[in-house]
C-alpha cells in the first residue's frame, strides 16, 4: 500500500531541512523586527519621553512646551500690576540735582527759593552710574633708615600677613562669585578682573583665590550637608560631572530652605551615601534610578513628571504599547489637575486624598494588565512600577511632599551650566570648590538673601582667624 502525501513530507529529509531553515528565517525576522523597533525608539527619545534636556532633542522633536495661541498682542496686558522702578533711599542718593521754578509761568510773580508751607513734595527721577570700577590699590612699603652711629641699615618689615595676600576680601570674594554664581570660567574671570577692575591678574591666582574660598566656607558647607540630612523631607537628583577628564557625579540634596552638593565618583548607592549620609534619613524624592532602589518604599517619593515621560515613550513605542502610554497618561492629567486643585486651596488634603485614592486604583488595573503586554519592555516597565507603587502616593498625606522632582532639578540646573562652560574641575581641590559654592550659593537664593555680601564676610572672617557667619541664619543675619 502506497504512503499518503503527508506520511510522504514528513518523512523527506530535504522537506525537514526546508522547515528548519522556514523556522530559523522567521526567528531571525522577529528578532530584527523586535531590533528595529528599539531602534527606532531610541531615534524618537527627546525631552518628551525621557530624561534628555532639549538641548539634544533632534529637529522633528515635538517641542516641550505647546502653548495655544492667545490673539493678544505681546507684553503687559490689561490689569497686570505694573512693576515700576523703585525709589532708592536717600542714603543711596550721591548727588541731588535741584530744578527750582524761580517765576510764576502764569503771572510772573517771582518765586522763592526756598519750599514755602502747602508746596507739593518734589517730583524726582533717578539716573544711576558707575563710578570708575579701577580697584583701590594700597602698596605697604618697608622703609630702611641707616644709623649715624654705626652705619647699620634698618628696614621697617612689611607684616607676613600683609605680603600672603595681594588681593583684598572683596575683589577675591568678587571672584569667586563669578565663577559660583554665574558660572564664568578663570579664563572669563581673568578677563573681567583685568578689563573692569584694572587688576593684572593670572590664572594660578584664580585658582589660589578660590582654593581660600573653599577653605572659608568649608563649615558653611559641613552645616547645609548636616540640615539636609536631617531633615525629614528632601529632594535629590544628579548629573554628569568631570575631574581631568574623567567622569564623575554631580549630586544634590534640597529641601525648601537649604541645598546640598557632592561631587563623587559613582551614581550609585555609594554616592547616595555621600550624599544623604551611611544610613539616609527622611522621605527622598527622586526618580527611579537604581541607586535608589535601597531605600524603604516608606521613605521615598517617586516623581510624576520622570513618569510622565515615561508614560509619553510608551505612546512614542507605539504599536501595543500605544494604547498602555495612553491610558497612563490620561491618569496623570487628573492626578495634576487634583494636585493643583489642592495648591491653590480648592481642596483640602482630605478630599485630596479620596480623589487621588480613585487615581490609584484606576492606574493599578491600567499597569496590571500592562505586564500582560505584548510589547515585552512596556511589560517589564509596569511590573517595575508597581514594584514602586507605595512610592507614588506620600505626597497626597505627607506634608512638604510634592509629586515632582522638580526642586531639586532646579537646585542642580546651575550646576548643570557651570559644567557645560567650564568643562568640569583639574583636581579635587577644584571639586571641592565647586561643591561648596554651589552649596552656599543655592542656599542663599533659597533664603532670598545676598550672596556676594556673604562670601565676602565668609573670606574675611577666615583671613582673621574667625568661623564664618552662619549660613542657615535668617535673612537679616
Amino acid at each position: 500500500m502506497s504512503e499518503s502525501p503527508a506520511t510522504s513530507v514528513a518523512s523527506c529529509p530535504a522537506c525537514g531541512e526546508l522547515r528548519a531553515a522556514l523556522d530559523e528565517a522567521r526567528k531571525l525576522i522577529a528578532e530584527l523586527q523586535a531590533e528595529l523597533h528599539e531602534l527606532r525608539a531610541q531615534l524618537n527619545r527627546n525631552s518628551s519621553n525621557s530624561s534628555s534636556p532639549p538641548s539634544v532633542d533632534p529637529p522633528g522633536a515635538p517641542k516641550p512646551v505647546v502653548k495655544t495661541p492667545t490673539g493678544r498682542k505681546p507684553g503687559g496686558q490689561p490689569g497686570h500690576q505694573g512693576h515700576h522702578r523703585q525709589r532708592l533711599p536717600p542714603e543711596r542718593v550721591h548727588t541731588i540735582v535741584p530744578y527750582v521754578p524761580t517765576v510764576c509761568e502764569h503771572c510772573n510773580t517771582p518765586l522763592s527759593a526756598e519750599p514755602e508751607p502747602g508746596d507739593p513734595e518734589p517730583t524726582w527721577h533717578q539716573v544711576a552710574e558707575l563710578p570708575p570700577l579701577a580697584a583701590e590699590i594700597t602698596e605697604h612699603q618697608g622703609h630702611a633708615r641707616t644709623c649715624s652711629c654705626c652705619g647699620h641699615i634698618n628696614r621697617g618689615v612689611i607684616p607676613p600677613e600683609v605680603r600672603a595676600r595681594a588681593f583684598g576680601p572683596r575683589l577675591a570674594a568678587t571672584m569667586s562669585y563669578f565663577a559660583g554664581r554665574h558660572h564664568i570660567g578663570r579664563r572669563g574671570v581673568e578677563e573681567i578682573v583685568e578689563t573692569v577692575f584694572e587688576v593684572p591678574t593670572s590664572l594660578g591666582t584664580i585658582s589660589a583665590m578660590e582654593a581660600e574660598m573653599s577653605d572659608a566656607l568649608a563649615n558653611p558647607y559641613q552645616e547645609a550637608g548636616e540640615a539636609v540630612r536631617e531633615a525629614p523631607v528632601k529632594n535629590t537628583d544628579e548629573t554628569g560631572w568631570s575631574e581631568k577628564g574623567q567622569k564623575r557625579w554631580l549630586w544634590t540634596a534640597a529641601t525648601a530652605t537649604v541645598a546640598f552638593f557632592v561631587i563623587h565618583l559613582r551614581r550609585s548607592y555609594e554616592g547616595l551615601q555621600a550624599l544623604l549620609g551611611e544610613t539616609p534619613q527622611g522621605i527622598v524624592c527622586s526618580d527611579r534610578w537604581a541607586a535608589y532602589s535601597k531605600l524603604p518604599l516608606k521613605l521615598r517619593q517617586i516623581c510624576w513628571a520622570h513618569l510622565k515621560r515615561d508614560f509619553q515613550k510608551l505612546v512614542d513605542r507605539g504599536g501595543p504599547a500605544d494604547a498602555l502610554g495612553r491610558a497612563c497618561l490620561e491618569v496623570v492629567d487628573c492626578l495634576f489637575a487634583d494636585w493643583w486643585a489642592f495648591r491653590n486651596g480648592e481642596l483640602d488634603r482630605a478630599a485630596l486624598q479620596v480623589r487621588v485614592d480613585w487615581i490609584a486604583r484606576e492606574l493599578q488595573g491600567i499597569l496590571e494588565q500592562g505586564c500582560a503586554c505584548a510589547d515585552s519592555k512596556a511589560a517589564t516597565f509596569c511590573a517595575n512600577v508597581l514594584a514602586l507603587y507605595p512610592a507614588l502616593w506620600l505626597f497626597t498625606s505627607i506634608a512638604g511632599v510634592e509629586p515632582t522632582n522638580n526642586h531639586a532639578e532646579r537646585i542642580l540646573r546651575l550646576g548643570v551650566l557651570w559644567r557645560k562652560n567650564a568643562f568640569g574641575c583639574h583636581s579635587a581641590a577644584g571639586c571641592r570648590f565647586v561643591e561648596r559654592m554651589l552649596t552656599v550659593v543655592q542656599t542663599l537664593r533659597l533664603q532670598k538673601r545676598p550672596v556676594l555680601d556673604y562670601l565676602y564676610r565668609a573670606i574675611e572672617a577666615h583671613r582673621a582667624g574667625l568661623p564664618a557667619p552662619q549660613l542657615l541664619g535668617q535673612a537679616g543675619d
